[in-house]
C-alpha cells in the first residue's frame, strides 16, 4: 500500500510532469505561429559587418569592444550618435537602427559594455553602473572627441547615460545636443519584479545573484538542454521581450543575445541595478532635448518607471508605443528610428531658432506600429487562405483514392 505522503509526491510530480508537457505543447504551437510571420524578419537579416571595430581601454585596463558606422558621404556637422545596449544584450541589438541611422547620414557609435558581448570581462568590483558611465568616456574620447553629440541607451544602457550625465557633466554640457532613454528607469527598485510584483521582485534580487553564481560553473551543461527545450526558452523570451507578434527568427535573435550572456555577469550586475539611483541626476538634462520611449507591455520597465524620468525633464517628449515589450528596437525597429531622428530634428531646429528646451512644454503621445499590424494581418491572412487550399486539396486527393480502390 502506497503512503499518503508518498501518493501526495507522485501526484506532484505527476502534476509537475503533465504541466511541463502542456507548456512544451504549448511553446510548439506558439513556435509554428513565429514561424509563419517570415514576412517580419529584417530584408538583410541580423547579420552586419562594421565599418570599423576597435578596442577602447577602460580606466581600469579592461578591454571594450567598440563598433563604428559611418555614411560614405559623412557630413561634418552632423552630430555623432553614440548607443549603449542593456542588459544581458550586447551592441548587436542596434543591428536595425544602425543601419537606418547611416542611411540617414549620421556617423554611429557602438559598444558592448563590459562583461557584455565581445568585450572583457570585469572583475566583481568594476561590476557598477559608474565604472560603465567612464566606459561611455572612454568610448567617445577614443571615437568622437570632438563635435555634437546625441546618446541613446536602452535599458541598463540608459542608465549607463545617467550616470554619465553626472559623472561628465562639462562634456555633456559642451556637446551633448539630445538624449534618448528607450526602455529605462532612473531607479533600481522593482526592476526585478518581471511584471509579478514587489514580492516576487524582492526574493529575485536578493537570491538571483546567489543562484546565479552557483549555476554559473555548471553553465557548459545547459546548451544540450537549451537545445532540448529550445521552443520553451523561445516562448520565455517572447514573453518578457515582446508584446505583439514577432517572426521566430527575431526571438531566436534575441534569445541568443541574453542567453549568450554568462551566467556569472548576470549575477555581478544585478546589485548594481537594484541600487541604481539617478533621478536626481536629470536636473542636469533640462536644456537638452530628451526622448523617453517605452512599450505599453513592458515587464521589465513600465511606463509608469519612464513617466518618473519625464516628471523631471518639462521639456521631454514621452512616447509611449503601444503592443511593445522591453526589446523595443527589434520590435518595432521602424518606430524607434523614426523617434530618434525626429529627435535629433527637434534638436537641431530649437537650437537653430534659440528656443530652449526648458521654456517648451513636455509632450506625451502614444504611438501605434499601424505598418507592422497591416503587415501581421495580411500576412496571417494569407497563412490561413494556403493552409484551407492544402486542406482541400489533400480531401480531394483522398476522395480520389477511394473512388479508385
Amino acid at each position: 500500500m502506497v503512503s499518503v505522503g508518498k501518493a501526495i509526491g507522485l501526484g506532484a510530480a505527476a502534476a509537475a510532469a503533465a504541466g511541463a508537457a502542456a507548456a512544451g505543447v504549448a511553446a510548439d504551437r506558439a513556435a509554428a505561429a513565429r514561424r509563419r510571420l517570415r514576412a517580419l524578419d529584417p530584408a538583410d537579416g541580423f547579420a552586419h559587418t562594421a565599418d570599423l571595430e576597435l578596442k577602447v581601454i577602460a580606466t581600469d585596463g579592461l578591454n571594450l569592444h567598440v563598433e563604428v558606422d559611418s555614411p560614405d558621404n559623412l557630413d561634418p556637422t552632423l552630430p555623432t550618435i553614440v548607443m549603449s545596449h542593456g542588459f544581458c544584450l550586447s551592441l548587436r541589438g542596434w543591428v536595425l537602427q544602425r543601419r537606418a541611422l547611416v542611411d540617414a547620414g549620421y556617423r554611429v557609435v557602438l559598444w558592448d559594455q563590459r562583461s557584455h558581448g565581445e568585450s572583457e570581462v570585469s572583475d566583481l568590483e568594476h561590476c557598477t553602473i559608474e565604472q560603465l558611465a567612464n566606459d561611455l568616456r572612454a568610448v567617445i574620447d577614443a571615437t568622437c572627441p570632438e563635435g555634437p553629440l546625441v546618446l541613446v541607451g536602452h535599458s541598463m544602457g540608459g542608465m549607463t547615460t545617467m550616470a554619465f550625465t553626472r559623472l561628465h557633466a562639462g562634456l555633456v554640457r559642451e556637446r551633448v545636443m539630445a538624449v534618448a532613454f528607450l526602455s529605462t528607469a532612473a531607479g533600481g527598485e522593482g526592476l526585478t519584479d518581471l511584471g509579478m510584483g514587489p514580492l516576487v521582485g524582492r526574493a529575485i534580487g536578493q537570491a538571483g545573484p546567489r543562484v546565479l553564481s552557483h549555476l554559473a560553473p555548471h553553465q557548459r551543461w545547459l546548451a544540450p538542454v537549451r537545445r532540448l527545450g529550445r521552443n520553451v526558452e523561445d516562448a520565455l523570451v517572447d514573453r518578457f521581450s515582446f508584446d505583439s507578434p514577432v517572426s521566430e527568427q527575431t526571438v531566436r535573435f534575441a534569445a541568443d543575445l541574453i542567453l549568450a550572456t554568462p551566467l556569472e555577469v548576470m549575477a555581478a550586475f544585478l546589485p548594481a541595478l537594484r541600487m541604481h539611483d539617478e533621478l536626481e541626476t536629470l536636473a542636469a538634462l533640462l536644456d537638452k532635448e530628451v526622448l523617453v520611449v517605452n512599450g505599453t507591455g513592458d515587464l521589465l520597465t513600465p511606463p509608469r518607471r519612464s513617466e518618473e524620468i519625464v516628471e523631471r525633464l518639462p521639456g521631454a517628449e514621452h512616447v509611449v508605443v503601444q503592443d511593445s515589450g522591453h526589446l523595443i528596437m527589434l520590435e518595432h525597429p521602424e518606430v524607434v528610428t523614426d523617434q530618434i531622428l525626429a529627435l535629433i530634428d527637434r534638436a537641431e531646429a530649437d537650437a537653430a531658432a534659440g528656443i530652449l528646451v526648458s521654456d517648451k512644454p513636455r509632450v506625451r503621445r502614444k504611438v501605434i506600429d499601424i505598418a507592422k499590424g497591416r503587415l501581421v494581418r495580411r500576412t496571417r491572412a494569407q497563412a490561413k487562405s494556403e493552409s484551407k487550399s492544402k486542406s482541400k486539396a489533400k480531401s480531394e486527393n483522398k476522395n480520389k483514392s477511394k473512388a479508385n480502390s
